[in-house]
């Protein structure tokens, strides 16, 4: 049995027939507000549209009256009521595109049917040139706010109303349509061009702010799952110099009680517990950094290290002195880590951004706190494209967040660029030995 192949598209067509009317209604019934976007540049660069505007209203208002009255044959207050409608449509057309676009339709109309029978037959009809221009402009306007589909329908009722008005002539005034419509046509699809333009460059936008937001996003995730990492090879060590102490103490008590050695055993195997879940934390943090194993366990670096990174930054050409005062003494491992991690991205923000500049790192150590000011001296050249957005200072501030310190960051007065952070960082008891952190 053969079938038609083409009887399945006809309910379709019906039904999109049906729904024509609603998807007009929906589309250009509607007296919502659509200001004309502002161009870029100056204020009064900016203010170029409405000024040629306004001077096209007062131009086409003028002519069109002309026009109606001594071609038409219009009464000169329905000619300039009418002439006034078209004109003031296009200014309107800056706020309001479709409630406007009615308003130049309608008067179109209204003029065509006044002019009657009497109209003489080699005079332009139903757009007269004025009112050509004017009606071009608005539905230009009109289209560069709205939705190309639209603004298609809007072409459409106009063409359609101009041709509706021309059946009830002589075919001799048909002429004036076949110039009218293509400069209709040649207005809607610019202004559709131009808004597709406008929508493409504001989306382009839009996803560059996503695109910084997601790389400033994952940079934080980045820092602090670092951070993160050091803090637990921190607490590994603390828990494993306990586990070792929780060891040795019943060795140095001759005959300890068993209610001691039991205590002893139970701290210890909470230590090593503690430590067992350190390390699978360590293990899923330290799996997702693609540095050789030999770097990813080294020990985190300390200040006792701060000469060797010094050391380092002269050798690649930075100016640097050194100025520590009060009296230095042993720091929490994580104020140790934080504090030579500022002092790091701090020399390495002036090699960047600073060239040919001296940098000065002064260290003050107080009883409950330790203070930190890497000041670099005004750059000698301009510095060197940097490819992205850098996130040193947000990981510097994350790093005294974490601490509970203060860290503040800005231009000199000199030309030069400061880092000052406060970190709490009460002075520890001897160091204990212990086994070496996951």
């Amino acid at each position: 049995m053969v079938t038609g192949g083409g009887t399945g598209g006809q309910p379709r067509l019906r039904a999109a027939l049906l729904a024509l009317p609603r998807t007009l209604r929906d589309d250009l019934w509607t007296v919502a507000a659509d200001p004309l976007p502002r161009m870029r540049g100056p204020r009064l660069f900016a203010r170029l549209p409405h000024v040629l505007i306004g001077v096209l209203v007062y131009a086409t208002t003028i002519l069109t009256t002309d026009y109606l009255i001594h071609l038409y044959g219009l009464a000169t207050g329905l000619a300039l009521l009418l002439a006034l409608c078209q004109s003031l449509a296009l200014f309107g057309a800056m706020f309001r595109p479709i409630p406007a676009w009615w308003v130049s339709t309608a008067a179109m109309v209204v003029a065509a049917r006044a002019a009657g029978d009497g109209f003489p037959g080699a005079e332009p009809f139903p757009w007269t040139e004025p009112g050509l221009l004017a009606q071009a402009a608005t539905i230009f306007l009109l289209a560069l706010r709205v939705r190309p589909r639209v603004a298609a329908e809007a072409l459409g009722l106009h063409v359609l109303a101009g041709l509706s008005c021309l059946a009830f002539l002589g075919p001799g005034h048909y002429q004036n349509a076949t110039q009218a419509v293509p400069l209709l046509i040649i207005a809607a699809v610019l202004g559709a061009a131009l808004r597709g333009r406008r929508v493409a460059r504001n989306q382009l936008v839009e996803q560059e702010e996503l695109t910084a937001e997601e790389r400033a996003r994952r940079t934080l995730l980045e820092e602090r799952h670092r951070i993160a990492r050091e803090l637990h090879d921190v607490v590994a060590h603390h828990m494993s110099v306990i586990s070792i102490q929780a060891q040795v103490a019943p060795h140095l008590v001759a005959n300890p009680t068993d209610e001691l050695t039991e205590n002893l055993a139970g701290i210890r195997a909470n230590a090593v517990d503690a430590l067992r879940e350190l390390r699978r934390v360590l293990g899923v943090l330290r799996s997702e950094d693609l540095a050789a194993d030999g770097v990813r366990h080294a020990p985190q670096p300390t200040l006792d290290r701060l000469d060797e990174l010094l050391d380092n930054v002269r050798t690649a050409g930075l100016t640097v002195t050194t100025e520590t005062t009060g009296e230095p003494h042993a720091l929490s491992p994580g104020a140790e880590l934080s504090a030579f991690r500022i002092v790091q991205e701090a020399l390495s923000n002036a090699m960047r951004h600073a060239p040919g500049a001296a940098v000065r790192v002064r260290l003050g150590y107080a009883p409950d706190a330790l203070t930190l000011h890497v000041t670099n001296t005004a750059p000698v050249g301009p510095a060197p494209p940097s490819p992205g957005s850098g996130h040193g200072l947000l990981g510097m501030r994350e790093r005294t967040a974490m601490l509970g310190g203060e860290l503040a960051a800005g231009p000199t007065p000199d030309g030069g660029y400061e880092v000052a952070a406060l970190l709490p960082a009460p002075a520890r008891q001897p160091a204990e030995t212990g086994e070496d952190t996951p």
